[in-house]
């Protein structure tokens, strides 16, 4: 990971600025890794020393993923519990499927549990965020990891890289995956292009009241894992809100140094459509205002809110991600009304 040095504005007038902010600039220097840096070897002896503390839990949310979730449980469970035993448990929360997911993830290996079965004294909300939050309940591994389950061409790297800095670093608590996103849509594929809602709503929002995470590729992703001993004292947002509220929450609970990110290459994967996106913006925009109005934030200070803008791009040559920073502009001029010379000319 490295900074942008020059980048073109975005607007002709926007101001841009060579650096990230220190921080956030330290942080990722000292928290973003490739999921290379950590061979599988090395991560099943740390996983071996830590003995209970090591035990991992895989859940895939699914929701009508028959064509896919097969090909994901298969990869986990062929490559990390057969192969290399770095998986401790794989299992398939099936939050209401009308087709086969349940029938092919069983049959690839997975333990699927059906949302409604879990905790069934209380009724069930729909959404993501409410599978991940009962996932808890019927899984044991000291780390918890969740994999989206409408992945394509799935990578077990996006398992054992998550899991890898929980594994070799005590202080780590969340880790993010962070990605290329290319949008693939009518057989046109766009470089980049995927990841609407974050570049859009997501990234804004947390880079003007949450200015610490701003460093964080993919702060919506769904694959990212964690220590059980946070999971289970964050609230969990019901809907698509769940991914920003968990990064937000955490942040608060235990420090941006205890939160890390592992590139793990591209994520394909099915797209939603421009009216679905936009619900999606709207839970997440209304889970930070809820945060905010939660912690006393949620009021128009310039002292609360900071104008930078902190975006990703993958460098050509390195294949790193680099960050841009740019200048959030919001200077207003006064009614014409008010205006001398506007007055005089009338």
């Amino acid at each position: 990971m490295r900074r942008g040095s020059e980048i073109l504005p975005a607007e002709p007038d926007a101001a841009v600025t060579p650096e990230v902010l220190p921080e956030v600039a330290s942080w990722l220097r000292r928290r973003s890794w490739s999921a290379t840096d950590r061979p599988v070897e090395s991560l099943l002896a740390a996983k071996r020393a830590a003995g209970p503390a090591g035990t991992v839990s895989v859940v895939l949310p699914a929701l009508d993923e028959e064509p896919t979730v097969g090909e994901i449980v298969t990869a986990i469970r062929v490559e990390l519990m057969e192969r290399l035993p770095l998986v401790d448990e794989l299992v398939v929360v099936d939050s209401g499927s009308m087709d086969r997911t349940a029938e092919t993830a069983a049959r690839a290996g997975a333990r699927v549990v059906h949302r409604d079965g879990i905790l069934p004294r209380l009724a069930a909300e729909p959404g993501k965020g409410e599978v991940l939050w009962r996932s808890l309940l019927v899984t044991s591994g000291a780390i918890v990891c969740f994999i989206d389950a409408d992945l394509r061409e799935f990578d077990p790297a996006f398992v054992s890289g998550i899991v890898g800095p929980l594994l070799t670093d005590p202080g780590i608590q969340l880790v993010k995956a962070m990605y290329d996103r290319p949008l693939e849509t009518d057989g046109a594929v766009v470089p980049a292009g995927g990841g609407r809602v974050t570049e859009l709503v997501a990234r804004p929002l947390l880079n003007l009241h949450w200015p610490q995470l701003a460093g964080f590729v993919q702060p919506l992703g769904g694959e990212y894992a964690a220590r059980r001993s946070l999971l289970e004292r964050l609230p969990f947002p019901t809907g698509y809100g769940v991914e920003l509220g968990l990064l937000v929450d955490a942040l608060d609970a235990v420090g941006l140094d205890a939160l890390a990110q592992v590139d793990v290459g591209v994520r394909h994967h099915r797209h939603q459509d421009g009216q679905a996106l936009g619900r999606m913006a709207a839970t997440i925009y209304r889970t930070a205002l809820e945060r905010l109005d939660r912690t006393h934030r949620l009021k128009a200070s310039a002292d609360l809110v900071h104008p930078l803008l902190t975006q990703f791009s993958r460098d050509a040559t390195s294949r790193e991600f680099t960050a841009h920073t740019h200048r959030v502009g919001a200077t207003e001029r006064p009614p014409m009304a008010t205006v001398p010379e506007y007055l005089a000319r009338r």
